[in-house]
């Protein structure tokens, strides 16, 4: 079968494109700020949005992703279809060598990424911008027994692993969200990043 490469235009071309990965734990608001983004973004800003290709149902979680068989992930992948992809809760995530051409356009991409893939992505993509979604551990907590998904056990263990996985990311151009607070600012705050590509804490 042929490869999933094309050619595309570049009109975009002499733009310095960069690779936003935004990270964050469950809870943390990830999906919402980056949907925030993706409706707000001034239309004249050379910015992509990847969908992420995922093995699990198109009507599961609140994200607009690509659901997939495990069977059609596994062809996709070993075609090599995906850019990044990764493992996680019993999932296969998957994002597509689609943003390479984006980039290759001048595109701005920003992608949905994970924590625990952050190392092999910045192998990958090492001039890549980390964005990581924070969330104080109390507002973590709330978040998630509000969602009503986990027994009270595997919510204090998942704010545990929250905290102790955001004190290892470290990189000379993270730039971090704080989501305690109002949907829009941290959305906002995503927006302006986006916009200026330099590093920023927002609060």
């Amino acid at each position: 079968m042929p490869g999933c490469t094309a050619s595309w235009p570049t009109a975009h071309a002499t733009i310095m494109a960069e690779l936003f990965y935004v990270i964050g734990a469950s809870g943390a608001g990830k999906d919402s700020i980056l949907n925030y983004a993706r409706l707000n973004i001034r239309s004249e800003m050379a910015v992509a949005f990847a969908h992420r290709y995922i093995t699990r149902p198109a009507d599961a979680g609140g994200e607009n992703h690509i659901a997939l068989s495990e069977e059609e992930f596994s062809n996709r992948a070993q075609m090599g279809c995906f850019a990044l992809q990764w493992y996680s809760h019993n999932k296969w995530y998957g994002i597509g060598v689609e943003i390479n051409q984006w980039l290759a356009m001048g595109l701005h991409v920003v992608v949905n990424g994970s924590r625990a893939y952050l190392d092999v992505a910045l192998r990958n993509y090492p001039n890549m911008i980390p964005v990581l979604v924070s969330v104080a551990p109390q507002k973590l907590r709330d978040r998630l027994v509000a969602r009503g998904r986990e027994e009270r056990d595997e919510i204090e263990a998942r704010v545990v692993q929250a905290t102790a996985l955001e004190r290892t990311i470290q990189h000379p151009r993270l730039a971090k969200i704080d989501n305690d607070g109002v949907l829009a600012d941290a959305g906002e705050c995503l927006i302006k990043l986006i916009h200026d590509r330099n590093k920023c804490v927002c609060s």
